[in-house]
């Protein structure tokens, strides 16, 4: 029987965006448990079968700690299909059949309402998790009477996050306003972490992640700043590349999009949430 690593399970990088440098693999001590619920499944082996009983999230609970004792969902809640459990991973998004038996990785999309299908309560998560993040905290470039506001885990040397930021005026002008969360995406206390850090700590940040994405040298400073903390924050969310781009509902829409490409997604979004709201 073929066997595959559970490391192997988790998410594939967008081509829209720089992918993140490998980071140290996390064990389960490294990783505070979530509380399991009181309905965790029992597990009577039999033979080689094993016997399961309780709740769907119990079983796929019991299924997750059987693949990998390391695996801590951060999340889990019903999938927006029926039979299957949403499941948060390390912020990657799996889906695990009620039973425990069949694990899915990609992302389902809605046929019907010609989006990728994501619950409302992974969504809801998300933007929990974002609103850790103040909007003081954040570099924002934002037009006088924005129509769609989206957050923006960049980092100052992706190619992909300048050339999103050089179209910064477009963006703006088509009505979106952008908040920039730091993600260092080469790792904590590398030279990437330092310069971002430099760029928060700028009397003017919004000039100084301008010329840091133009290529200019980035003059040292250090104070405190939220890099650490909004890097933290992209790793909950499953971000693994930059720009990592989240609607305010809290969908995440990919990597770099061309500014009208991005409207029309945001135009979208908002128009599938006005419609299901009636």
């Amino acid at each position: 029987m073929i066997r595959y690593a559970p490391a192997a399970l988790f998410g594939a990088l967008s081509l829209s965006a720089c992918a993140q440098a490998p980071q140290p693999a996390q064990h389960a001590s490294d990783t505070p448990a979530s509380s399991a619920s009181s309905a965790d499944a029992t597990v009577a082996q039999a033979g080689d079968t094993a016997v399961q009983a309780g709740t769907p999230e119990a079983r796929v609970r019991e299924a997750l700690r059987r693949l990998d004792g390391a695996i801590q969902p951060s999340y889990l809640g019903a999938a927006p299909f029926e039979g299957f459990r949403e499941v948060l991973v390390g912020g990657q998004i799996l889906y695990v059949s009620d039973d425990g038996r069949y694990l899915l990785q990609a992302t389902p999309f809605d046929l019907q309402t010609r989006q990728f299908a994501v619950s409302p309560n992974l969504l809801k998560h998300r933007r929990e998790l974002l609103a850790q993040a103040p909007r003081g905290d954040r570099i924002v470039f934002a037009p006088a009477n924005p129509v769609h506001t989206v957050s923006i885990f960049t980092d100052v040397e992706c190619g992909y996050c300048r050339k999103l930021h050089q179209e910064i005026g477009e963006l703006n002008a088509q009505g979106v306003a952008v908040e920039y969360l730091a993600y260092p995406r080469m790792g904590l206390g590398s030279q990437d972490y330092k310069d971002m850090v430099s760029v928060w700590c700028a009397a003017d940040k919004r000039k100084a992640l301008t010329e840091a994405k133009a290529g200019k040298k980035v003059d040292a400073r250090d104070c405190k700043n939220p890099v650490t903390m909004q890097y933290d924050l992209g790793q909950q969310l499953g971000v693994t590349g930059t720009p990592a781009i989240f609607a305010a509902d809290g969908t995440q829409l990919g990597g770099y999009l061309p500014p009208a490409q991005l409207r029309q997604a945001l135009d979208q979004l908002a128009a599938g949430r006005s419609g299901s709201s009636r």
